[in-house]
């Protein structure tokens, strides 16, 4: 009988696993299936509902009871994780010998069935966007952020007015300064005022998980991260793999490639301001890589990234882990299929404009060298 592969898919920061039809990995699953479906595998793919900005303890909890909840549909078959930002940190804690999520709880029955970890674009050396977030001002635009991203996989863009609002709010912010509270409130009602009642509901419940629990993101500072670091294990014979992505720095040749459509340009304005505040690494926090990870680096973007690259949200250097499957020109959402060609079917919708030139030859590229690596034989 053929062996039956189980493939979980776990969310990233403010992540969901669905929203009604928004589905955070619509498109990578869509790809699994069918491509393991070409090549005569069977397999189950999940995809994780977790805590969007819950601790990573609480997270990987959440990757337990989904994993509980398919068990009648889990034979002898291989686990395999796979996360996306957060969500990499999520996998490695779960599969992390003695790892403890809660009281009476055995991890490790379906910890040892894991045989592959891989994850994509994660911190696993922090982020400094986590100790914007930490602030008063970066707690309110993480919500909203949340919202819009919802939004747009829904309309496919947002409403201008509330775009140029938005852009005018980033461009004159100034951390010593502070902000206006009402403004952000008022972008919150006339967004949440699109969606049916209840819609509405439910996002209001979504935003308040963001807004009541916020553990994971001292988490994942650069000094929070450290700790994970310590405590967390690989476990022996798990296969970890990570996916890189390095997107461009904003710039004027940057926001021509965006596009001249006026939503573009404030969409680039809003990864501008994001990119800015990922790319203050500090140089103590930047990992060594092995041999073969640098190199594996330097083959993809023809020089080893400097300690300012990033995707807009994760420095590069700090997604590298175990073996480097693939390093691509690609914004923090790109990798998972939130890139702009509309007329692919299901359309790809893209809402952290970045310019990255990103498309679906690559998605599939990407994808198709991590079902290589969760295939391989140990």
């Amino acid at each position: 009988m053929a062996t039956k592969h189980h493939i979980y898919l776990v969310p990233g920061f403010f992540g969901f696993a669905n929203l009604g039809e928004l589905l955070y990995f619509g498109h990578v699953r869509d790809f699994f299936v069918a491509e393991l479906a070409r090549r005569g595998v069977e397999v189950e793919v999940v995809q994780v509902l977790s805590h969007p900005t819950g601790s990573i303890r609480t997270r990987a909890a959440d990757l337990l009871k989904a994993i509980e909840a398919s068990s009648a549909k889990l034979d002898d078959g291989p686990i395999h994780l796979i996360g996306h930002s957060t969500g990499g940190l999520d996998s490695r804690l779960f599969v992390s010998p003695g790892a403890s999520l809660a009281d009476g709880v055995d991890v490790e029955s379906y910890a040892r069935r894991v045989r592959t970890v891989v994850t994509v674009s994660t911190p696993h050396s922090g982020t400094p966007l986590a100790t914007f977030f930490l602030g008063l001002f970066g707690q309110k635009l993480l919500q909203l952020l949340s919202l819009f991203t919802v939004y747009v996989l829904r309309f496919g863009r947002l409403p201008l007015s509330v775009a140029f609002r938005l852009g005018s709010l980033l461009t004159r912010w100034d951390e010593q300064l502070g902000f206006r509270p009402t403004l952000l409130d008022q972008l919150f009602e006339q967004l949440l005022g699109d969606f049916s009642l209840e819609r509405r509901e439910e996002l209001v419940r979504f935003l308040g998980d963001v807004g009541n629990d916020a553990s994971l993101i001292p988490q994942l500072t650069p000094e929070g991260i450290d700790l994970f670091n310590a405590s967390t294990h690989d476990r022996p014979g798990v296969r970890y793999g990570s996916v890189i992505t390095q997107s461009r720095p904003p710039s004027i040749r940057a926001r021509l490639s965006a596009g001249l459509d006026p939503y573009a340009q404030i969409t680039h304005t809003v990864y501008s301001f994001l990119y800015g505040r990922t790319q203050r690494m500090p140089l103590t926090a930047i990992p060594l890589h092995t041999a073969a990870q640098t190199a594996a680096l330097v083959e993809a973007y023809g020089a080893l990234p400097g300690p300012h690259a990033c995707d807009g949200i994760v420095p590069t250097r700090s997604q590298v882990y175990g073996r480097v499957l693939t390093a691509v020109r690609a914004d923090h959402l790109d990798a998972i299929g939130h890139f702009d060609q509309p007329a692919h079917r299901p359309p790809h919708v893209d809402w952290l404009i970045s310019g990255s030139g990103f498309r679906r030859l690559q998605f599939e590229r990407l994808w198709r060298t991590v079902v290589d690596f969760v295939l391989m034989e140990t």
